[in-house]
């Protein structure tokens, strides 16, 4: 069946098993998933496509397998589309008890098989996702200033919301920034604006850099063609790309004595948006202590190269982003 977002919050999700989300607002999507573990406990397990596919029988034993688990389980699988039609109606069929799944896709057309599916089964909920507007973007923000009473002009709150660039994640990341500032800032102007939050194109800077080091280089080389850097971005490209190194580099030096990961990274200072920390989990995962400690050497030598040859520069970083991801 069908649900709007606003239908399915109100929706009682006992015996509801099978769930597809679908459309660009990943912000609403995350938040929607984060309610949905609050109302399911039971044991998450996240997947992409990809690894089902090409181990579906280990895939399909593990979950029979009621060994396997402690308890009930929440099963996660992102990036999916039509290909995964042929899984998941085989999954179902198993009729396997205590599972739960959410497939996450990007946009699905009204032709997709899988759309289709989840659509016209009352066994299974399909919810879409649409993009925020500006009106939605700022009740968003004004909730939350008067939630955490925050002094705020509505022209500064304006410029806050432009800024995020119509996602809700970085509205949320620029007014924790905001919430922060306003324990010692009585009154935030525009200058403390212009200071505190980030360009709304660096954020297309941190999307190039999470799929470089998460090694997606079909999204890397999207990223690259649908955005046009200029030379004076690559420095600030190189900078962005050292501090998550040395957030990755601190992070596998701290997992040595401890190795509850989700512990590490709801302690960890500077914190990480609960947005981004299933990237850095994968992250984690892909990239050996000594692989970081090199890669911060040639980050260096890099930016040297930019500094001194900035005719080069777009395309010392292109490469570079590129061959990290290989």
């Amino acid at each position: 069946m069908i649900l709007r977002f606003f239908e399915f919050k109100k929706t009682n999700l006992k015996n509801k098993n099978y769930f597809l989300f679908y459309g660009n607002n990943k912000g609403l999507i995350e938040e929607t998933i984060e309610e949905v573990k609050k109302k399911i406990h039971k044991n998450i397990f996240y997947y992409e496509e990809n690894e089902i596919i090409n181990n579906f029988e280990n895939f399909t034993e593990s979950i029979l397998n009621k060994s396997f688990f402690d308890n009930e389980k929440l099963i996660i699988i992102r990036r999916v589309g039509d290909k995964f039609l042929k899984i998941i109606e085989e999954i179902i069929s198993k009729k396997i008890e205590d599972i739960s799944i959410i497939l996450i896709s990007e946009n699905l057309d009204k032709k997709s098989k899988l759309r289709i599916f989840f659509e016209k089964n009352l066994f299974t909920i399909c919810v879409p996702f649409y993009e925020d507007n500006v009106q939605t973007l700022g009740n968003l923000a004004n909730n939350f200033i008067k939630e955490k009473k925050i002094n705020l002009s509505q022209q500064n709150l304006n410029l806050i919301i432009e800024r995020a660039k119509g996602d809700r994640i970085n509205l949320k990341n620029e007014l924790e920034k905001i919430e922060l500032l306003s324990k010692t800032q009585k009154i935030i102007n525009i200058n403390h604006i212009f200071k505190l939050t980030n360009l709304s194109e660096n954020y297309d800077y941190v999307d190039l850099i999470n799929n470089s080091l998460s090694k997606n280089k079909k999204k890397l080389i999207k990223i690259l063609n649908e955005n046009n850097f200029a030379s004076e971005d690559c420095i600030l490209i190189t900078k962005i790309l050292l501090t998550k190194l040395k957030r990755l580099l601190k992070l596998k030096i701290m997992l040595k004595t401890n190795e509850n990961i989700d512990e590490i990274l709801d302690k960890f200072k500077p914190a990480i948006f609960w947005k981004e920390k299933e990237i850095v989990k994968h992250q984690i995962g892909i990239w050996s202590l000594e692989k970081i400690k090199n890669l911060i050497i040639e980050t260096n030598n890099v930016e040297l190269l930019i500094k001194s040859n900035p005719q080069l520069s777009i395309i010392s970083i292109t490469n570079f982003v590129l061959d990290t991801a290989a």
